[in-house]
């Protein structure tokens, strides 16, 4: 596999498998209580004779309790107190990394399992049109995140367990977060359509722009809007967002706000939305924040899928030029080759990198020459070519490779480096500032379009998928819902 896939691809895929590590600290006892069963007086029994000539007090009564729980009917599925009390403890953990203030029991419980319904429709979906991960894979993948940690297979599992999660259910989710990226690539990615004119009229901007474009930081409250809402079901969702307006105005906290309220897939991460530039984003947030000072809120701006509140962050200027079609077109380029070594069931992490620690003495010692070791040991479709990669623009590799690349000079090989495609030995050959074609503007205009149109579509198909699903609630004091 060639390793010029692009940045956003691979931060999507590994978003999940990241954070993961960081969960495991138990939930608090007020924030699953109305999740708990209810305990039953045990059946009393008829103690021997010898024992009821004997005065003595009465023994306590034994109280069956209940192991688990129904909480959600999601179609054809259910969704059950333990696994909320699973996913609970992963997720507070996360949110205390993190320093998102915890939503109150009652929120926190309400915005974690309709995120665990949502999970749910999507599985089912996946399901459907024939969507699996094996066990080949799934392994690979957990071995990626265990080498990410700097860690053997055997610590990762041990430190899981010392964070009170249990092996068995981390590969489990692991697998859900493929499966849940692959229908998704399926549903939205490849139906999403950009025509010629809008790739002119997004060069015309730039053109306009004069410049490299601001990154922003942006965090976002969405109160969602069902699909076919009525215009009382609109009104009350408008409703709420202006008491949520309200509460920000009062000087309330924009991440525990959106944490408690908000029902977009980012809330329990404090709304964050992270840096992009402005061509990444979506017009509306755009407008939203045009004027505002860093740390304000927007105003109210409703979108298909509901009510938004928009808070900037930060802005900067981009500290690398991407190569966007703005003012001078001149970019830096690296020419670079790499030798790929990837890992599998028969080489593992530590065999990679101690083999590509042998071939880096090597070539320290000019004992053999790049082009020759690459055609003999890499695992990359360039060793044909010496490991040669050709002109790379920014943006071109994954980050870990463009990070390593970028830290070398002219002839300087680097260390062994770990990418999702296994472990490199990189080397730059020279470096050129040069202007981007006309081709290549237009195909960077059309990623920045697809970015933009990916993130609005996405959570359009949620909110279709959400509304479409049949769900039922089944604890104490809650709604039930059917739809």
């Amino acid at each position: 596999m060639n390793t010029r896939f692009t940045s956003s691809i691979s931060r999507r895929r590994t978003g999940m498998a990241a954070v993961l590590l960081a969960f495991g600290a138990a939930l608090s006892a007020p924030a699953l209580a109305q999740f708990r069963a209810p305990s039953q007086p045990g059946l009393p029994v008829n103690p021997p004779a010898a024992v009821q000539a004997a005065p003595a007090q009465p023994a306590p009564q034994p109280r069956i309790q209940l192991a688990d729980a129904i909480i959600a009917v999601v179609n054809n599925d259910v969704i059950t107190r333990n696994e909320l009390m699973d996913r609970a403890r992963m997720v507070e953990r996360r949110m205390r990394g993190q320093g998102v203030s915890l939503p109150p029991p009652a929120e926190f419980q309400r915005q974690l399992l309709e995120r665990m319904i949502v999970d749910k429709a999507q599985l089912q979906l996946a399901k459907e049109v024939g969507i699996r991960v094996d066990d080949t894979m799934l392994d690979r993948a957990v071995s990626r995140i265990a080498e990410q940690n700097r860690m053997s297979l055997q610590e990762f599992r041990n430190q899981l367990e010392r964070e009170g999660i249990t092996y068995p259910r981390f590969r489990e989710e692991i697998r859900e977060e493929i499966i849940m990226q692959r229908l998704r690539e399926r549903e939205v990615d490849n139906k999403i359509q950009i025509s010629e004119s809008e790739v002119d009229n997004y060069l015309a901007a730039e053109k306009g722009a004069g410049g490299a474009q601001q990154e922003l930081n942006l965090a976002q409250i969405l109160v969602r809007v069902p699909e076919n809402a009525s215009a009382e079901q609109i009104a009350a969702r408008r409703q709420r967002a202006e008491e949520i307006q309200r509460q920000i105005r009062s000087g309330g906290d924009f991440a525990k706000l959106a944490a408690t309220y908000s029902d977009a897939s980012d809330a329990l991460s404090g709304g964050d939305l992270g840096w992009r530039s402005q061509d990444r984003l979506p017009q509306l947030f755009l407008d939203a924040v045009s004027g505002l000072k860093e740390g304000e809120a927007s105003q109210i701006v409703k979108s298909a899928n509901g009510f938004h509140i928009v808070k900037l962050v930060g802005k900067r200027q981009p500290s690398v030029v991407k190569g966007g079609a703005a003012g001078p077109n001149a970019v830096q380029q690296t020419h670079a080759r790499h030798i790929l070594i990837k890992t599998n069931q028969i080489v593992s992490a530590a065999d990679a990198r101690r083999k590509l620690a042998e071939l880096k003495q090597r070539l320290d010692n000019n004992a053999a020459k790049f082009e020759d070791l690459a055609k003999l040991y890499s695992n990359d479709l360039s060793a044909s070519r010496g490991g040669d990669l050709g002109w790379i623009y920014p943006g071109d590799t994954v980050p870990e490779f463009e990070r390593a690349m970028d830290g070398l000079q002219p002839g300087q090989v680097s260390e062994p480096i770990e990418s999702p495609f296994g472990y490199h030995l990189i080397q730059v050959i020279e470096r050129k500032r040069d202007d981007v074609s006309q081709e290549r503007q237009r195909l960077i205009a059309r990623q920045a379009i697809r970015e933009r149109k990916l993130e609005e579509a996405t959570q359009d198909w949620l909110r279709q998928l959400r509304d479409r699903a049949y769900v039922e609630y089944r604890f104490e004091n809650a709604e039930s819902s059917g739809s």
